[in-house]
C-alpha cells in the first residue's frame, strides 16, 4: 500500500485542508497590525482636529458699569453683582465708594455678605472678613481684595477688576488711597 508522503503530516497525521480554513494565523496578526496602525492614524487625525479648536474660557469682562453713585445707600454693602461680577461695592458712612472682589483669599470661593452681623462669611472654611474687607476670623491669611473703582463722564461708577489692589492687615484706606473713590 503506497502512501503518499504529501498528503501526511511530520507524524503520521493526515493535513489539514487549506482551504478549509478561514483565516491563517498569518491574516490574523497582519489584520491586527493594520487596525492598530489605522488606531494611531486616527487618534492622530483626532487630536490634530482637536487643536484647530482652542480651549477658550469665556469671562466677563473685566471692566463694567455698576450704577450711579446716588443709587448706593451710604453703609450697606450692595450685591448686585456678586452673581454676575463677584463684586461688591459699599458705600460708606461719609459717602465714599470702595469695591471688594468677592473671592476668599483662603482658597477662592465666594463668601456671603450676613448684614445682621455686618460680615462676610465664607461658606467654605469660615473665614469672616469685616465690611472693609479685613479678615477677622478662620484660615484666610489676608484681607478681601479691593479693585479700582472710578467715575466715567457720565456720572457711573467704572468697575475694573483688572486692577486689584492686595489688602494687607491694617488701615486699607492708607495703603491704597486709589482704592476708594472720593464722592
Amino acid at each position: 500500500m503506497a502512501v503518499d508522503r504529501a498528503s501526511k503530516g511530520a507524524h503520521g497525521g493526515e493535513l489539514p485542508d487549506l482551504a478549509a480554513t478561514i483565516w491563517s494565523r498569518r491574516d490574523i496578526f497582519s489584520l491586527a497590525g493594520w487596525a492598530g496602525f489605522a488606531g494611531v492614524i486616527g487618534a492622530s487625525l483626532l487630536a490634530f482636529t482637536r487643536f484647530m479648536f482652542p480651549r477658550v474660557l469665556f469671562e466677563p469682562p473685566a471692566v463694567f458699569l455698576a450704577d450711579r453713585p446716588d443709587n448706593f445707600v451710604p453703609g450697606v454693602v450692595d450685591e448686585r453683582w456678586k452673581k454676575s461680577q463677584r463684586v461688591w461695592i459699599v458705600r460708606k458712612e461719609d459717602g465714599n465708594l470702595y469695591a471688594l472682589l468677592a473671592i476668599c483669599t483662603h482658597l477662592g470661593c465666594t463668601p456671603n455678605w450676613f448684614a445682621a452681623e455686618n460680615k462676610f462669611k465664607c461658606p467654605c472654611h469660615g473665614s469672616g472678613f469685616k465690611r472693609d474687607g479685613t479678615n477677622f476670623e478662620g484660615p484666610a491669611p489676608r484681607p478681601l481684595d479691593r479693585i479700582k473703582i472710578t467715575l466715567t463722564p457720565e456720572g457711573i461708577l467704572q468697575v475694573d477688576k483688572s486692577a486689584i489692589f492686595r489688602m494687607a492687615p491694617g488701615n486699607p484706606e492708607a495703603q491704597y488711597p486709589q482704592s476708594i473713590l472720593k464722592v
